[in-house]
């Protein structure tokens, strides 16, 4: 990158950590990336579970296209009745449980997960929230708050009162929900803590407790859903539904959106007492609302999603064979590759990068580095990856 190029981006954005990859975008498509100087970049990250359709598929871009050509922004969420909203809002029905009818479309992962505790509020008239530890459910105060990274938590105290946090996969700790519980909000498949992947029987339990106390249970399916694990959603994988689910990243196609869902007759409390009990300027915006219906549609269409564990295990099964790879969480394409320490995953990270491979970090489990392919990826780009992240091990051995 040019060095005054760099100097304009790290004075002008605000920074997230001091060590940004700094891959200057051209263009991307499909699965790679682009710099300036026309390096590409295998994109084994998708915008960290993203751009599950791969970059700019030509059905989400013309979409949009054909959206701009109508209108944009014409009136803030649920006052006006738009064709790419309440396609999206029927498209999303039709691929879930029939009591998760009622979409209420917002702008990220984050804001969907605020909406939905407040949502179980309302529904229970209760005040305490349970949360797992590992969990990690965005970085803003109420979402932060039922997250359990200390570290990243700690100088923004005071956060939402009212947070017990349990062991995930524990059934003997269920016992804490109680009648006073107003929601347990849960990642099916923890994501930030690695690719923690409960048990069946703790899934049920887990369901049943809140069955027996009245408690909502959220499912924070931000990072999972969209055919992430193989299934469209994870809670799939474990015959159990949410009473609150919450989705974002893959949902737009790589435009910026969140939702959160649940029956239409808890969704109608949020009408009333007060009336506005959750808003948003910008929530269903027609162009980011007929990008993710041309995600969905796709997500139907295509068999990305059924082919999902077979390209898993195939780089699963790549990968394993160095000695130097100390264990492999997987569900469908999203992988926690775990090794001895940071040092080592960072060495693995920044060989991968020099060669044009990009994968990333979990803020929560640095002994591991991630992937999470576009599902769009083929079994020889599969290949390929792999084979380039072995070379990257041995040349940092």
């Amino acid at each position: 990158m040019d060095s005054k190029r760099k100097s304009r981006f790290l004075k002008q954005l605000a920074p997230t950590n001091d060590a940004p990859y700094l891959i200057d975008v051209a263009k991307a498509e499909g699965i790679y990336i682009w710099d300036q100087d026309g390096k590409r970049y295998m994109d084994m990250i998708a915008g960290v579970a993203v751009n599950n359709v791969g970059h700019r598929h030509p059905k989400v871009t013309r979409a949009i296209k054909e959206q701009l050509d109508k209108y944009m922004h014409v009136m803030v969420y649920g006052e006006y009745v738009q064709d790419a909203a309440l396609q999206l809002a029927e498209n999303l029905a039709s691929i879930l449980p029939d009591h998760l009818s009622c979409t209420y479309m917002v702008n990220s992962g984050t804001e969907a997960n605020e909406g939905a505790i407040k949502l179980a509020k309302r529904i229970t008239g209760r005040k305490e929230i349970i949360a797992y530890k590992g969990a990690y459910h965005g970085a803003t105060h109420g979402s932060l708050s039922v997250s359990h990274n200390e570290i990243k938590k700690s100088a923004f105290r005071p956060l939402l009162p009212g947070i017990k946090f349990l062991t995930f996969n524990s059934r003997e700790e269920l016992s804490a929900i109680t009648e006073k519980t107003a929601a347990v909000i849960i990642e099916p498949i923890q994501g930030d803590a690695g690719v923690r992947i409960p048990n069946h029987d703790f899934m049920k339990a887990l369901r049943n407790r809140c069955d027996q106390t009245g408690t909502q249970l959220i499912f924070d399916e931000v990072q999972t859903g969209m055919g992430r694990t193989g299934k469209n959603f994870a809670f799939e994988h474990f015959n159990v539904a949410p009473d609150i689910l919450t989705l974002g990243k893959a949902l737009g196609g790589g435009m910026p959106v969140g939702a959160f869902i649940s029956s239409h007759k808890n969704m109608q409390l949020l009408t009333h007492n007060p009336m506005l009990g959750h808003i948003t300027t910008f929530g269903g915006n027609p162009v980011i609302a007929a990008a993710a219906n041309a995600t969905v549609e796709l997500i139907k269409s295509e068999k990305w999603v059924e082919e999902a564990e077979s390209k898993g295990l195939a780089l699963e099964k790549q990968l394993i064979q160095s000695p130097e790879i100390n264990e492999i969480r997987r569900a469908g394409l999203m992988f926690a590759i775990e090794m001895a320490d940071f040092d080592r995953v960072k060495k693995v990270v920044d060989c991968c990068l020099e060669k044009g491979l990009i994968g990333f970090w979990f803020l929560s489990c640095p002994n591991s580095f991630r992937l999470s392919p576009p599902l769009s990826i083929t079994m020889e780009q599969i290949k390929e990856a792999g084979k380039t992240i072995i070379e990257a091990i041995k040349e940092t051995a």
